[in-house]
């Protein structure tokens, strides 16, 4: 098993260039399989979690060439269940649920794995799906759904919920009639697969707001499209910008996309403006303590969260972060103790008191975004630390320790 070895203290310099979302591809992969023909998605990133979804996609009939570009063929299903060992790996599977019952009236998916970041159910897309028209059932840990043909519903989601709302609408374009979802996710996540769908010949209104008006058409073509980039790789670099006292140009970003971080980093201190084709980040004098919540898009990323509060360890003071959207989001808190940090949990909210200096470790990464947080506690931890099961990592961060050792860090992968 991997790991990642950081020698901490060295202050990170240069232009960093971002890749293409991982949440992003996932679900605009999935609606090739609402059309035949040839699709051709560009700035898909090399992940673990695309190459998961591939596997899958090809295990129901697609064809797939090119990394980065992508060209996909769905002329015909053969398959309609997304077995239980590919979906283990990743909770975003379950995309493929929506556009399966969408255009052969049948999907055999199994109920999701991947990080274990608290509890995501998946009644809310069973919900929606039902009232589209879908008989769906629970068995032997499968999810089963059919319908000869989805009808137009008006939906209200109970929370904002990015896969269900991505999901749904897929779901939605190719059914009979007019869907209205409410209090839908705003994420921009979501508004670039509305741009992918429309682009198809969907009809998609109000994507970004929390109301889609989605009318249904008979079939869809094929389209070609790119990848937005991936605001929480952005996001991550910024804050270790911020904590190692450095510069960095964060290329191919969208700065609309991280309005809520760029507001907190700015009041830690830190400079930040546009520059062509992306950001300038820059470390303040000193790091001021902020408070943060985390809540859905527009709000603070909860996928940021862990990111910040590695960033709140060496601040000048103290700050609560509170996490709202996910309740077993601060698995990360007693690594980031191993290495000398000061944080105490109460309920929903980590009270975190900045310490002048964290200190090497042996770490273990227990979701994705943890193991963010800890290569960044690990750029500025004095001496060594080790970070394992870095395939949390590499399921959302392309060749993170290349990136980061061409900014001047001292990392690297001991396989």
């Amino acid at each position: 098993m991997d790991k990642i070895v950081i020698q901490g203290g060295k202050p990170l310099f240069g232009d960093v260039q971002i890749s293409g979302a991982k949440n992003a591809a996932l679900p605009v992969l999935a609606a090739a399989l609402l059309t035949g023909g040839t699709n051709t998605f560009h700035n898909i990133p090399d992940l673990m979690d695309i190459k998961t979804i591939k596997k899958l996609l090809c295990s129901m009939g697609a064809q797939i060439e090119g990394d980065e570009t992508i060209q996909i063929n769905v002329d015909k299903i053969i398959n309609h269940t997304a077995s239980y060992d590919l979906v283990k790996t990743m909770r975003a599977s379950i995309l493929v649920l929506g556009p399966l019952v969408a255009r052969a009236g049948v999907a055999r998916v199994s109920l999701p794995g991947g990080c274990a970041i608290g509890a995501r159910p998946v009644n809310l897309h069973i919900k929606a799906l039902q009232e589209l028209g879908a008989h769906v059932e629970l068995k032997s840990g499968y999810i089963e759904a059919k319908a000869k043909k989805l009808k137009g519903a008006d939906i209200y989601f109970d929370l904002p919920t990015v896969t269900g709302t991505e999901n749904i609408m897929m779901a939605a374009v190719l059914a009979e009639g007019t869907t209205v979802l409410n209090n839908a996710a705003c994420e921009p996540e979501v508004v670039s697969l509305a741009d992918v769908l429309k682009g198809m010949g969907a009809k998609i209104s109000g994507a970004g707001t929390d109301t889609i008006t989605i009318k249904g058409v008979t079939s869809l073509k094929p389209t070609e499209a790119t990848i937005i980039p991936d605001r929480i790789e952005a996001g991550t670099f910024m804050i270790a910008a911020g904590m190692t006292h450095g510069e960095i140009n964060v290329i191919g970003c969208n700065p609309h996309h991280l309005e809520a971080l760029i507001n907190k980093l700015r009041d830690t201190g830190m400079k930040i403006s546009s520059i062509k084709g992306g950001m300038k980040v820059s470390s303040g004098k000193k790091i001021n303590s902020v408070d943060v919540k985390t809540l859905p898009y527009p709000g603070f990323p909860t996928d940021l969260q862990a990111q910040m509060m590695a960033y709140m360890t060496i601040s000048g003071g103290l700050s609560v972060i509170s996490e709202t959207v996910f309740e077993n989001r601060f698995m990360h808190v007693s690594e980031l103790l191993r290495m000398g940090a000061d944080i105490v949990i109460q309920g929903g909210n980590a009270i975190v008191r900045g310490v002048p200096m964290l200190h090497g470790a042996q770490t273990m990464a227990t979701d994705l975004r943890a193991s963010a947080s800890l290569v960044l506690a690990a750029l500025v931890a004095e001496g060594t630390t080790e970070i394992s099961r870095v395939y949390h990592i590499d399921r959302g961060y392309q060749t993170i320790e290349k990136k980061f050792s061409a900014l001047g860090a001292d990392i690297k992968r001991i396989k």
